[in-house]
């Protein structure tokens, strides 16, 4: 199978952008006292996205806008898909809370509205960390605290949850097993009673598209789970006619991610020919021209992966009058 760049990004993303999967988690999730305010029919997905670029690999997030006695609620929910906690979390937290505010501030101005601020952990590590903001100060004393910005977020770490006690829709269970056991070695013996879970989503009309969602995460996160292997777990919980269902949409995940990889694998071929006829086009130019001086050079040439800049040193191969000048190209 392709694997995807994220497949934990992606699946969070696929499964809690859908309203009623949303709305689901918070109504079980979030504390009862603030439950007992907020109104979670009036729950909007927002699109913006406040995660560092050079974060994204270890962190998705997503932000929703709710009502509370008429007025505007933010719900910042913030996803840890490394193994491990990151002990800096609270000081990230602040700078993607300070750039919904700017962005209220562009779009509505005054006054900022509150944000919630969830942490969904799901590593195979224990997190021992503090939830919030001050422990990260190292204060004189107390009365130094009134200097420093401090706030709380709601922790929750699936590990600490027995799976009879992962709470929701039928989706969201099987969504938070899957991440609560993804990185276990046991994994593929908790496939099972996952799928079982399964059968009540195929008698709805999205069931399939569900299913989809379900079967590319395992697929794409699961070490040695095959079509076949798969077949063998759906047969023992899902009738005949089930497990037809979910091993025809496996066989086109696979098919699909097959081609993918071929269509890969031509790109990368076309990509290599043409760097080795870069290449080596340089390097009869430049010893020609140049001698061993040029020759010596080609090592460091080698290393330069960009097409682009091949060229320019080709050129400069052509045109240059000394090597000096085809050193300056190569440093570029």
């Amino acid at each position: 199978m392709e694997k995807i760049t994220n497949p934990h990004d992606r699946f969070f993303k696929d499964v809690f952008t859908r309203k009623d999967a949303a709305r689901d988690f918070l109504s079980n999730y979030l504390p009862p006292d603030l439950l007992d305010h907020i109104d979670l029919d009036t729950l909007e997905i927002l699109k913006d996205s406040f995660v560092n670029e050079d974060l994204r690999e270890y962190f998705s997030d997503l932000l929703y806008k709710v009502s509370i006695s008429g007025r505007s609620l933010y719900v910042y929910l913030l996803f840890e898909h490394k193994s491990h906690p990151e002990k800096r979390v609270s000081l990230q937290l602040l700078s993607y809370l300070q750039r919904i505010w700017d962005l209220q501030l562009r779009q509505q101005g005054m006054p900022l509205s509150v944000v919630i601020p969830i942490v969904f952990y799901h590593g195979r590590e224990k997190w021992a960390l503090k939830n919030d903001l001050l422990h990260l100060f190292s204060l004189p004393d107390d009365r130094f605290s009134e200097y420093v910005p401090d706030f709380k977020y709601i922790f929750v770490d699936l590990s600490l949850y027995p799976d009879e006690a992962i709470k929701g829709a039928i989706l969201n269970r099987v969504a938070l097993l899957l991440l609560k056991h993804v990185f276990n070695p046991d994994f593929r013996e908790k496939l099972p009673r996952i799928f079982s879970l399964l059968r009540k989503l195929l008698e709805k009309e999205t069931g399939i598209q569900y299913l989809e969602t379900v079967l590319r995460y395992v697929f794409n996160t699961a070490e040695g789970i095959t079509a076949e292997g798969l077949k063998e777990i759906v047969e023992g919980v899902l009738s005949k006619k089930e497990g037809d269902v979910v091993m025809t949409l496996a066989e086109e995940i696979r098919n699909e991610g097959i081609q993918q990889g071929i269509q890969q694998g031509i790109q990368q071929g076309i990509q290599q020919g043409i760097l080795e006829g870069l290449l080596e086009g340089i390097e009869l130019g430049i010893g020609l021209k140049f001698g061993a001086p040029g020759v010596n050079l080609m090592p460091a040439i080698r290393q330069i992966k960009d097409p682009e800049r091949l060229k320019a040193i080709k050129e400069a191969v052509k045109i240059g009058e000394s090597i000096d000048e085809i050193r300056q190209v190569i440093s570029g």
